[in-house]
């Protein structure tokens, strides 16, 4: 069985992979980088980041640890070159997984032309042409570009030049409050950048249960970062500083004059000059239809991570890629997209898995919400960091329906609640199960146990 895997990131390799594994001969196609989007301008440098400027801003209030150092301060060139080296070693490791696997890897562009046919065109132009047995599309995202005046001044960018910018900026404004936005923030706001954030919807991260949201953004407004919710960035234009930013908000017009400014308004589904109409894709403003299986309007070809929108994150794409390539080789598996965590790294962390309490009640479930704060967590307290776990379940039998935590190792922790989910597990079985101590995950299991008010460390209503 020949199967044709188009993009390398999150869901393609993993795609080509388990292919591989069940016995294919596979060939991948990408037209840039191995890891996509995810590896190389989003989930890992972003990390990377993050990751330092967590440590710089925990040793500038080092005194309260019992730490003394003078003159702390993070070298950015440094930190750029750490993040090229974390790329280019996992890129090179999943290279190197492919190439175990017996993977072809082929480097440009393709397009479909007929039935199970492929015409592959290199960077010089040289066309390969491929008839296969299966295809799996994983051409995964691009930004999105709103038609602002003004976006195209060259001082405003998008998240993968955020990554890599010659100088840590003293001003930026932020267009989007979701995932991508407010990590952003949080790496440049502790780097000494003066940031704000301009939210068109009523709360950030607006996917997010809204006491989850409300908590990240209480966060950020104490590191100083300024959040506007409910606003609506209306033009830039050049300014002696850098760009003049005028604002539609509830309070009235704002202006604000920055260095730079970040559009961060989300991405669109990557499914142009693919040739998918031509063979009869179907396509639901710009993502590829499919079915509960993966396989798109034509048999034989399947699609997956963000190409098909839905939940565009890549822990959800690596789960698709190894379904899609089940079911190409005759399985009939679907996701169970109920099991998938959404995280957010800023400091403390949030994750969050299954139903919002909103989402709950109006799915027409009588429900019981658990809640306990990090404040009476002795590890949480340790690492100096407030959050809260709250713990949702059905009322009548007790099923966890969904699990919201802000707080340290929060996008650790939430695997924990995932897997209930997956099990159906109950409030009770959350509670039966011995949690380590002294260990944030306790958080967990007392926010269960507040479900039914018999929480033990702190007062129950």
């Amino acid at each position: 069985m020949k199967v044709l895997v188009i993009g390398g990131g999150p869901g393609g390799y993993v795609a080509a992979l388990r292919a591989a594994q069940l016995g294919a001969e596979v060939t991948l196609v990408e037209k840039e980088a191995i890891g996509g989007t995810c590896l190389n301008v989003g989930c890992i440098p972003t990390k990377v980041l993050l990751h330092t400027t967590e440590l710089y801003q925990t040793l500038l209030r080092g005194e309260n640890l019992g730490l003394k150092a003078d003159n702390i301060t993070v070298d950015w060139p440094v930190l750029q070159k750490r993040r090229e080296q974390v790329v280019n070693r996992l890129v090179t490791g999943v290279g190197f997984l492919l190439r175990k696997a017996n993977c072809q890897v082929l480097t440009g562009t393709a397009q479909l032309t007929g039935q199970n046919k492929v015409t592959i065109t290199a960077a010089d132009g040289a066309v390969t042409e491929l008839a296969v047995d299966r295809i799996i599309i994983a051409t995964g995202s691009e930004p999105v570009h709103l038609p602002l005046p003004g976006l195209d001044l060259p001082e405003v960018i998008y998240s993968d030049a955020a990554l890599e910018l010659s100088q840590i900026p003293e001003s930026m404004l932020i267009i989007g409050g979701g995932v991508i936005g407010v990590e952003l923030a949080s790496v440049y706001q502790a780097l000494g950048t003066k940031c704000i954030v301009v939210e068109m919807l009523p709360q950030i991260l607006p996917n997010l249960d809204e006491e989850l949201a409300e908590g990240i953004k209480t966060h950020l407004a104490a590191l100083g970062i300024e959040i506007h919710t409910g606003a609506q960035v209306q033009s830039c234009t050049p300014a002696p500083d850098g760009v003049s930013v005028q604002v539609k908000a509830p309070e009235g017009e704002l202006q604000f004059t920055v260095n730079t400014v970040l559009a961060a308004v989300g991405r669109r589904p990557a499914t142009s000059n693919l040739g998918l109409e031509k063979v009869g894709i179907e396509l639901e403003r710009a993502r590829i239809k499919v079915n509960e299986y993966l396989e798109t309007s034509v048999p034989g070809v399947y699609a997956v991570g963000d190409a098909i929108g839905g939940i565009m994150l890549a822990h959800a794409a690596f789960a698709e890629g190894i379904a899609a390539a089940e079911n190409a080789l005759g399985a009939r598996r679907p996701i169970d997209y109920k099991t998938v965590p959404s995280c957010i790294y800023t400091q403390p962390e949030a994750a969050s898995v299954g139903l919002t309490q909103k989402q709950a009640i109006d799915a027409g479930y009588k429900i019981k919400v658990g809640r306990f704060p990090m404040s009476a967590n002795g590890k949480a307290l340790i690492e100096g960091l407030d959050g809260f776990v709250k713990v949702i379940a059905n009322e009548r039998y007790g099923e966890v329906l969904g699990v919201h935590i802000l707080g340290p190792h929060a996008t650790e922790l939430i695997a924990e609640a995932a897997l209930a989910l997956k099990l159906e597990a109950t409030v009770d079985e959350f509670t039966s199960t011995v949690h380590p101590h002294p260990s944030v995950s306790e958080a967990v299991a007392e926010a269960a146990l507040a479900v039914d008010n018999i929480a033990l460390h702190i007062p129950n209503k």
